[in-house]
């Protein structure tokens, strides 16, 4: 386990607790020696993980689409800025690279993230370990969706338990780290 992508807003939300978050989940991947790869921003929570990662030492790598890196949002002053087609390609060389997935509060581009590494987990396309770090109970609503979901057998219960739901940085990131897949794709 060497990288981590962080999904998370390109803006800081309505609280500064969400911006505390950010730099908790930063400091406990640098203490764990792991890198950061994510959206590739300036702004939000993405401006404020990849600026603590950097203030720490850490290696942070960003993928961004062209058009957002003319818009000049793209984060300067990382370790690696890579500049890519479209959000397809972004969402593509993000996982790529990465060696797990972590939701932060975000909008729906960063639901649109976590669901997607969500379901290629299910669809056994990877066993990559996808998590979600539920900030002051932002992602509640979320897993009350996915457990009706599983009430309503549109989803396994065992499928919706390797979306990793923590509160907590530090306990996210160790259960990420020593995950271990116990169950057999959507399709065995």
């Amino acid at each position: 386990m060497k990288h981590i992508a962080v999904y998370c807003g390109s803006s800081k939300g309505d609280e500064e607790f969400f911006s505390e978050y950010a730099k908790q989940l930063a400091q406990v991947m640098h203490k764990n020696n792991l890198s950061l790869v994510y959206g590739g921003g300036n702004v939000g929570l993405m401006g404020v993980i990849a600026d603590e990662m950097l203030r720490l030492g850490g290696e942070v790598i960003g993928v961004i689409p062209k058009q957002l890196f003319e818009y000049e949002v793209g984060h300067k002053g990382i370790t690696e800025l890579i500049v890519v087609g479209n959000m397809h390609e972004r969402k593509m060389k993000i996982f790529e690279l990465c060696d797990a997935c972590i939701a932060m509060p975000g909008g729906v581009g960063t639901m649109e993230e976590i669901f997607e590494a969500f379901t290629w987990t299910q669809l056994g396309f990877h066993r990559k370990p996808v998590g979600v770090l539920n900030v002051n109970g932002f992602y509640n609503l979320l897993d009350d969706l996915l457990n009706n979901m599983v009430q309503h057998k549109f989803l396994k219960q065992e499928h919706k338990s390797v979306l990793l739901f923590d509160e907590n940085p530090e306990s996210l990131v160790d259960r990420i780290i020593n995950y271990k897949f116990e169950y057999k794709d959507k399709w065995l």
